[in-house]
């Protein structure tokens, strides 16, 4: 996703981001985005812990229904 990001385009993106929110509050937002990361990557493993932990349910067979449709000969064969 980001195989052509160098080292020039980290600078700028880090400079409109300095721009934005101000030096100050770059801890804050540093501190936000980490714990927003870690919330979100316990929460994919403990999803996957979930899965693991409940059995799959089991395939059923498919059942062939069958239907009879009457026609005209079935009932004359049946009443002689």
């Amino acid at each position: 996703m980001f195989k052509n990001l160098g080292p020039m385009e980290l600078g700028i993106i880090l400079l409109i981001v300095v721009m934005i929110f101000g030096v100050g509050k770059l801890p804050e937002v540093g501190s936000a985005i980490g714990k927003s990361i870690r919330a979100f990557k316990k929460s994919q493993e403990s999803d996957d812990e979930e899965e693991e932990e409940t059995p799959k349910p089991k395939k059923r067979k498919a059942v062939k229904k069958t239907t009879t449709v009457k026609t005209p000969i079935d009932d004359k064969t049946q009443s002689a």
